[in-house]
């Protein structure tokens, strides 16, 4: 015969379960007095660890900048021992512009034009590509009213035979401008008879201004003057 074990009442299981929950309570509450000061001290490094770092970020800024200064204060003085003191232009062959200068103050900028990068070929002899040479160059000369002497290429160029180099038919009068500044292989600073096509690379090599510009840039370079163009 199996014996019946009688059912705990309602009201002593709801009390075994307040104080188990009080129980559980009193322990939690117990561990997390006990872990308060390590749970503080670990927040406290954390704060002044963050602190340190950022302190030290800060440092490292500043020292950069000061470096940074330093390095372009180096630069700038650079730049001035190297600035020609007098008259000089600056050519932009991507841009086909121009800016004269003299010392750090600048004069006049605008437009020109500058080498097309057209490749003439003369039979399998003879081929010129059309570029303005980039670097550093000087006024070689200066001429009022210059005749231009055809080389061989502008006669290729027209589908004409190549004369001799003093034929008449190699000097040609005003299609350069007022003014011609050389710089050296041929290379020249000169005015144009198509005006409109200025500040598209359409020359065979040579810089042009408008006649304005020329007249300016007459006056203001000098023989020896600098030209820097890139």
């Amino acid at each position: 015969m199996i014996e019946e074990i009688a059912p705990e009442s309602p009201i002593i299981v709801n009390r075994r379960k307040r104080v188990l929950t009080w129980t559980a309570y009193g322990l939690l509450t117990v561990i997390f007095l006990l872990m308060l000061p390590w749970i503080i001290e670990k927040s406290t490094l954390a704060i002044i660890g963050a602190q340190s770092t950022e302190k030290v970020e800060e440092a490292q800024i500043s020292n950069l900048t000061s470096q940074l200064q330093n390095e372009l204060g180096t630069l700038e003085k650079k730049l001035t021992a190297k600035t020609p003191k007098g008259a000089y232009m600056i050519v932009n062959t991507a841009a086909n512009t121009f800016a004269l200068y003299r010392g750090s103050e600048l004069i006049h900028a605008d437009k020109c034009s500058t080498g097309s990068y057209v490749l003439l070929k003369n039979g399998d002899n003879q081929e010129w590509m059309f570029k303005t040479p980039k670097g550093e160059f000087r006024i070689k000369s200066r001429t009022v009213a210059p005749v231009w002497k055809k080389p061989d290429w502008a006669f290729v160029e027209e589908g004409l035979p190549i004369p001799s180099m003093n034929h008449s038919s190699r000097f040609e009068y005003g299609v350069l401008g007022d003014y011609a500044l050389g710089l050296g292989d041929g290379y020249l600073i000169h005015g144009t008879l198509y005006q409109r096509f200025l500040g598209l690379p359409v020359t065979h090599g040579c810089i042009r201004l408008n006649d304005a510009n020329l007249k300016l840039a007459y006056e203001s370079l000098k023989t020896g003057s600098k030209v820097y163009i890139y």
